[in-house]
């Protein structure tokens, strides 16, 4: 194999798989990338068996070929060389080592056979779609605080994607909850998603897909089966196993009767919030809602340290009530609201509080309360 690339184009490339690959890894072939060049292009991939990333880029392929190299050293390499070189890699059939040419850097990595390579075969995807790209990154950004880190609940440690709505108002939705909090978003449903199965998206993947939408103008294509899902943006393919389990019946814990409306600005909240919190233990963190008719009062009290309160203005009619939040949690909801009034529908101080933003109903938060 001998190839010749640009350095830019080739460290972009490497920086999208090379973080699929675990540092520590019992399996060796599992810290490599595999290298292909063939047909003037040059691809790339990488996997740990539960997620594949492949990417392909123009290169001026002399002799076709592959094989497999360290990931992170070889990242490290390119990043390290010049801005603007191009790269000559050479691999030799009858020796393990792939040379790397730069101008006068001059690298030799050990290689492994090709033929060792797990490959992440997706098998036929039942239902394929398209989203624009922006919409995939908001239904991530909205919903991936609330995926739980508990991995003895390894249902709720990714984003339920499922097709909801009616028949009017079809949606594909995302949610997420870790039993605290619980995060839904709605999209209108594109064609091609109805009749979805609903999967579960591991936390890995949804991060890396995320992290690989660098031009939200862009359209994403997304394949799915029972079994796996397949994310493809531009010259980057990325397939994943799908967590297997069912994911708990989260409408009934959305509260649907909760009477008691308070209306906030949701910046003056937010800062509130976090003001009164710093006196919050790391073990309590709770913070407590005093409302009254007009007026919400925030109060932390940390019997090592000290005590603190804030008083807002807000738009708050009903009954008065004193509730208890983790306030961890409440600025992690206040962060998704994009407009600028947030809406919380609360019961009493042992139910679950609805918080949406005012405007744009297509995402909502349901937290827990805490006893204060």
């Amino acid at each position: 194999m001998k190839v010749t690339v640009e350095r830019a184009q080739l460290l972009k490339s490497l920086g999208h798989v090379h973080r699929v690959v675990e540092r520590r890894n019992t399996i060796p072939i599992l810290g490599n990338v595999l290298v292909r060049a063939e047909n003037a292009k040059l691809s790339l991939k990488a996997t740990d068996l539960d997620l594949e990333v492949t990417e392909t880029l123009p290169a001026e392929t002399a002799t076709a070929g592959s094989t497999t190299v360290p990931a992170h050293m070889f990242y490290d390499i390119v990043r390290k060389l010049p801005d603007g070189s191009q790269i000559v890699l050479e691999a030799d059939g009858d020796r393990a080592v792939l040379a790397i040419r730069a101008g006068r850097s001059r690298f030799t990595l050990q290689t492994l056979p090709e033929n060792d390579f797990p490959d992440l075969a997706a098998g036929d995807m039942s239902h394929s779609f398209s989203l624009a790209a922006k919409d995939v990154k908001r239904l991530i950004d909205r919903t991936q605080f609330a995926i739980s880190t508990e991995e003895t609940r390894y249902y709720l440690n990714g984003i339920y994607l499922h097709a909801a709505g009616t028949a009017k108002a079809a949606t594909l939705r995302g949610v997420a909850t870790d039993g605290h909090r619980l995060a839904q978003l709605d999209l209108v449903q594109p064609k091609g998603a109805e009749g979805m199965p609903g999967v579960i998206v591991p936390r890995k993947t949804v991060g890396e897909v995320q992290r690989l939408i660098e031009d939200t103008e862009t359209e994403m294509t997304i394949e799915l089966s029972q079994a796996k899902i397949r994310f493809t943006i531009g010259n980057v393919v990325l397939t994943s196993k799908l967590i297997d389990g069912t994911f708990p019946d989260y409408g009934r814990v959305i509260p649907q009767n909760n009477d008691k409306e308070l209306v906030v600005d949701k910046k003056d909240f937010e800062n509130a919030v976090d003001r009164v919190s710093t006196i919050s233990s790391e073990r309590g963190r709770a913070v407590k809602l005093s409302l009254s008719a007009g007026k919400l009062v925030l109060s932390v009290t940390n019997p090592d340290s000290g005590s603190a309160t804030e008083e807002l203005e807000v738009e708050y009619a009903a009954d008065a009530l004193d509730i208890g939040f983790n306030s961890r949690y409440l600025l992690d909801i206040a962060a998704q609201i994009e407009g600028d009034v947030a809406t919380l529908r609360l019961a009493d101080p042992g139910s679950p509080t609805l918080v949406q933003d005012r405007d744009d109903k297509s995402a909502l938060y349901v937290l827990m309360p805490m006893r204060v």
